[in-house]
């Protein structure tokens, strides 16, 4: 089946004696054994619930993976994979991440002795350039957030070639409607499903899959232990919101293409950053005021901190998103007080375009 498909017909509900369409809600943390030494393939929900097992295998079908984990948010399966390494261990990301990663990175990986070195994973030569004996990982974003850089992710893999490196690949932004990172070579990939796996920004989310049976039975034990798992019902909310995933897709990025081609032609716009694909648009303007004056006057794109939903969203990385990264990396990085971040919805663009008009004046 092809990806659209796939959203709505990937995975069946074969533990439904009603007809009914939608996977049940099965709301219970705990499940009866029918005897001793029975099982039905459940015991607490902790370890699994039917509801989260098809949303995971939803995820991994689409991915076309074989191992797929729910978790809580986008950051707890981050978390989770980052509990593979041990001290002494070494990981290159990309030097452009969402600030929630580099938080995560540059305080609790480091006080477990993970040492977490960023390069320009657009530039072969830069992550050769970081690889030792300990480079246990190499941890790509692309597009990359807030500054849209694309890593050529088949490049990595074969840049790593037959060293002892995982290549772990956020895929939030393009979703696996606009690319598969397992396909191209990628060992484990991640997703905060709170975006556009979702798709609504009426939950949290996190998924990790992988085709490797060794990977996936590690992170399999971290996962249930750790206990940082997706609920059934939001479970349920990703497993709706996936039906509709390409069709979103395609509008929102529809829309983002004549954004980006509109903002590209405003006199107080610096820079748009914007890869042609997918549909989230940065850039930067010509003042702080200016960036502020925007963020105030907008009325059909709402000034909030996330993406990926139907709706269209603003956010101000340097107060939001990246918050919390030190100030000369956050500068290093592009990420000052007149960029602003666009992820756009599937409102009419013509819409939205007029709302920044607007917001320009």
């Amino acid at each position: 089946m092809k990806t659209d498909t796939i959203c709505v017909h990937g995975i069946k509900n074969n533990d439904n004696n009603t007809g009914a369409i939608a996977v049940p809600i099965y709301q219970s943390s705990t499940f009866v054994h029918p005897g001793f030494g029975q099982d039905t393939g459940y015991s607490y929900s902790r370890l699994q619930n039917p509801t989260r097992e098809h949303a995971e295998k939803l995820i991994a079908a689409l991915e076309n993976g074989a191992i797929g984990l729910a978790f809580s948010s986008g950051m707890a399966a981050i978390s989770t994979i980052t509990e593979l390494f041990s001290g002494g261990d070494e990981i290159i990301a990309s030097d452009d991440l969402y600030g929630g990663a580099i938080r995560l990175f540059n305080t609790i990986s480091r006080k477990n002795g993970v040492n977490v070195r960023y390069a320009d994973t657009t530039d072969l030569s830069a992550v050769e350039a970081q690889i030792t004996a300990d480079t246990k990982a190499i941890f790509i974003e692309t597009p990359t957030n807030p500054m849209m850089k694309v890593t050529d992710i088949s490049a990595v893999k074969k840049l790593i070639g037959g060293r002892d490196i995982l290549l772990i690949v956020d895929n939030t932004f393009l979703t696996p409607y606009l690319c598969r990172p397992l396909d191209l070579g990628a060992d484990i990939v991640i997703h905060s499903g709170t975006k556009y796996l979702s798709g609504h920004n009426d939950t949290l989310s996190g998924f990790i899959v992988t085709n490797s049976e060794d990977i996936g039975n590690r992170l399999k034990i971290l996962h249930k232990t750790t206990g940082a798992i997706l609920s059934p019902f939001d479970a349920f909310l990703v497993i709706r919101g996936v039906k509709t995933l390409a069709i979103r897709m395609v509008k929102a990025q529809a829309n983002a293409c004549e954004i980006a081609a509109w903002l590209k032609t405003q006199p107080k716009v610096t820079q748009v950053y914007y890869p042609g694909i997918g549909a989230m648009i940065s850039f930067t303007v010509d003042s702080a005021e200016t960036a502020r004056n925007i963020l105030n006057n907008t009325n059909l794109i709402l000034f909030a901190e996330s993406l990926g939903g139907t709706e269209s969203l603003i956010t101000y990385p340097v107060s939001q998103t990246h918050a919390d990264v030190p100030e000369a990396e956050r500068l290093s990085r592009g990420i000052d007080d007149k960029l602003l971040r666009i992820s756009v919805g599937i409102e009419n663009a013509g819409d939205l375009i007029e709302d920044l008009e607007c917001a320009f004046r």
